[in-house]
């Protein structure tokens, strides 16, 4: 007869353990102490076993016949229910080890070594900021295309679609890396793109010029630091991108052969960049020298020494002269490269040749060495022309561009 839970409410404690059968195996052990504990006897290879599903009344009736049930089956397979339990166990451990938080900085510290240094704290400031409070100790299986897209639409809904987007990008990695590594079956961001609409990219407005001419006079009036101005000249005639200027060091120039040698855990690209020096480049950072040569950065924070000068100084420069902020041109520091890059295209200069010098991405690796050495020559006699014409940026500024618009080696 099967078991009751009334049968077994009233079921008291004897001086022996009792056993209570309801069918298949399963009993109730009412033990001296007054546990009942469940029971499931069984065969596999002709051995008995028991099996241990929980105790009474944490595990009702009902409950244990369901355990009971399932682990029948494992029988039939020939698997032992206790072995099987112990698998899922250590299953479930993993599985709460292997967060997404954890496996995301995982592949954060993998990363690492090839992104700048602002590429990683962007990537970790807006995980921990957006991602990890929700998703970051679920396991990594448990979480969700659902999951993600609620936290991006959050971040896009506080007017960051450009954040969303990246979020969603670096989600997909962490993911990609889980599958790689056996700790994730799928990748639920994959799903999401094009859930965010990308915002429309705002390139950085170029000089025209009239507005070189009007730029070089009102750096002349700057009343701020000379330090300041110079920074800005030399982002006029070396169009490096800001943070390579702001960060660089006296140890990476020789001025006596008139060479820049940025090293490329600085660059965007991560490879090493040379930026030929005009006179006009040489004769400033001589003078800069006499300010910031007894230190090893161009360009130290006055505030905190140790560290370089920010790119806000140089925008607030830009913005006292009218350039940059509220009714104005719109004008950025970023500006200059493309100022350079429209110019000198116009001036007649081949685009491989302004592009390596602008240090953009090539992406024929041979091609590209073989370019870093083949246009030095006309990148040299480039940027001194570039630095003659910002004298006087008004005239034609087309001499001989004729000559230059020869047939490319490659």
């Amino acid at each position: 007869m099967s078991l009751t839970d009334a049968k077994i409410r009233n079921t008291k404690p004897g001086p022996k353990p009792i056993k209570l059968a309801d069918s298949g195996g399963l009993y109730l052990e009412v033990r001296t102490t007054g546990a009942k504990l469940w029971r499931f006897r069984y065969r596999i290879a002709g051995r008995e076993n028991v099996f241990a599903i929980g105790e009474y009344p944490i595990i009702a009736l009902a409950e244990a016949r369901t355990e009971h049930s399932k682990a029948r089956v494992l029988v039939k397979q020939g698997v032992h229910p206790s072995h099987n339990r112990q698998a899922e166990r250590l299953s479930n451990h993993k599985a709460n080890a292997n967060t997404f938080e954890a496996v995301a900085r995982e592949w954060i510290s993998k990363k690492a070594p090839r992104w700048t240094p602002y590429y990683l704290r962007q990537v970790e400031r807006f995980l921990e900021t957006d991602v990890f409070p929700y998703v970051g100790r679920l396991p990594i299986r448990s979480v969700t295309a659902a999951h993600l897209l609620e936290i991006i639409r959050r971040i896009e809904e506080r007017g960051a679609a450009t954040v969303a987007l990246l979020v969603r990008q670096w989600s997909s990695a962490i993911f990609r890396y889980a599958v790689a590594t056996l700790r994730a079956d799928g990748d639920p961001a994959a799903a999401l793109k094009g859930a965010i609409h990308r915002p429309k990219v705002e390139h950085h407005k170029p000089l025209s010029r009239s507005q070189i001419a009007d730029f070089t006079k009102a750096l002349e009036k700057y009343g701020g630091y000379r330090t300041t101005v110079i920074a800005l000249r030399l982002m006029l005639l070396t169009f490096v991108r800001t943070v390579e200027l702001r960060k660089a060091e006296w140890s990476e120039f020789d001025l006596d052969n008139a060479e820049w040698r940025i090293p490329a855990e600085r660059m965007k690209m991560r490879e090493p960049h040379i930026v030929p020096l005009s006179k006009h480049a040489v004769s400033l950072l001589q003078e800069l020298h006499t300010y910031t040569g007894g230190r090893g950065s161009l360009f130290p924070n006055y505030r905190r020494p140790k560290e370089c000068m920010t790119a806000t100084t140089l925008n607030r420069a830009l913005e006292r002269m009218g350039f940059n902020g509220k009714d104005s041109i719109g004008f950025s520091a970023h500006g200059f490269r493309a100022t350079a890059s429209t110019i000198l295209n116009e001036m007649g200069y081949r685009p491989d040749v302004i592009e390596r010098q602008l240090a953009h991405a090539e992406r024929d690796k041979i091609r590209a060495s073989y370019n870093h050495a083949e246009y030095m020559d006309e990148r040299k006699a480039m940027m001194q022309e570039w630095a003659d014409f910002l004298i006087d940026p008004t005239r034609n500024g087309r001499k001989a561009a004729a000559s230059r618009k020869v047939r490319s080696p490659i």
